[in-house]
């Protein structure tokens, strides 16, 4: 079985929400539930071995605008919000991963050598992430405090606008150039982010926020959760010449499980064949090399292949790679080394660490 390390999930978004009507997320997430995509139990089963764990503020639920004749949708952006009840929610959703910590149900990750050790004593290896900065104030006091908490990686902006940058619609075709990039304050953030060590991720943000990212940062450009433009030109996937720079840069991207983001059509359609899934692989391996690929699933955050279906279906992505003819070091770097690279880069670690 190899062993996967997944660039994205909003585990702790399915968590918060059920613990809101009463569940405990951590016999939830220990004991295994049928809810969802990922727990301990199907994490073990698929080869699952930890992941970016993201902290994401709700906005009601998106719903993709109905596809016209064509099939063509253009969701407008989320409303911004405010920033105090997301710094509560935010901190509600970190107060759970460290519940989990402490129960044993994971290990929260700051360091490689905190995930290799949890690797090694067969514990769910989980990096605090977050998706969208609502909770940061301009003057970044609680960036601080949530990098003294744990929080490893962040990404500016989610599919709407904030006081840091510009995000992308959910639309289908359009060119992820879709307006601003980052503000002033958002210059400060990525500046932050390179001395306190956070690695900063791409997925969400306009093409132009991109490169104000790829002209102000000194770490690797990364995009966790994000696929090939040329093969699906959805405005969240990524044009050639973003592949370009992040390969120049020896960055990653994370293969992202959504269907919408896999096909051709676009559609909302889990009946999506791993073919779809190999040729995006296929296309970012030939543009950028197989040391700048990787895993970004969105589990818990989007519609996946009905043949994958959760955490425990990894494998079978797996053994698509393997048919497909990459080689057993190929499938180590694309399931974790990759992103172990690149984490040690942005964390300011040594390759003995």
């Amino acid at each position: 079985m190899e062993a996967v390390f997944d660039g994205h999930n909003d585990v702790l978004l399915r968590l918060w929400l059920n613990a809101q009507s009463g569940q405990d997320p951590v016999k939830e997430f220990a004991e295994g539930t049928k809810k969802g995509h990922i727990d301990g139990p199907r994490s073990k089963a698929g080869g699952l071995i930890g992941g970016l764990c993201a902290i994401y503020i709700p906005a009601g639920h998106l719903m993709l605008d109905k596809p016209d004749k064509n099939g063509h949708y253009s969701t407008p952006l989320s409303a911004p919000l405010e920033r105090q009840p997301s710094l509560d929610i935010a901190l509600q959703k970190a107060a759970i991963a460290v519940r989990l910590d402490e129960a044993g149900a994971w290990r929260l990750c700051r360091t490689i050598d905190d995930i290799e050790h949890a690797m090694e004593q067969g514990v769910f290896a989980a990096v605090m992430h977050m998706e969208g900065c609502e909770a940061i104030d301009r003057d970044l006091a609680a960036l601080e405090v949530f990098h003294a908490a744990g929080l490893r990686s962040l990404g500016p902006v989610w599919s709407r606008n904030n006081i840091f940058g510009h995000g992308v619609p959910f639309a289908y075709p359009m060119s992820p150039d879709t307006g601003p990039g980052l503000t002033d304050a958002g210059f400060e953030l990525v500046r932050a982010c390179n001395r306190l060590g956070i690695l900063i991720d791409l997925s969400h943000i306009t093409e132009k926020g991109f490169w104000d990212v790829a002209r102000t940062t000194d770490q690797p450009l990364i995009a966790s959760h994000s696929n090939v433009h040329a093969l699906t030109p959805v405005a969240r996937n990524l044009t050639d010449k973003q592949l370009d720079a992040i390969k120049e840069s020896k960055g990653l991207v994370g293969l992202n499980f959504a269907v919408t983001m896999l096909r051709s059509d676009a559609s909302d359609n889990v009946n999506t064949p791993l073919e779809d899934m190999i040729r995006h692989v296929d296309y970012m391996v030939e543009r950028m090399g197989i040391d700048c690929v990787a895993i970004g699933s969105d589990f818990d955050g989007a519609s996946v292949p009905a043949q994958i279906g959760d955490a425990a279906g990894l494998q079978f992505l797996v053994e698509a790679l393997q048919n497909a003819g990459y080689s057993g070091r190929e499938l180590t770097k694309i399931c974790r080394d990759n992103w172990f690279r690149v984490l040690r880069s942005a964390w300011r670690e040594s390759a003995s660490a």
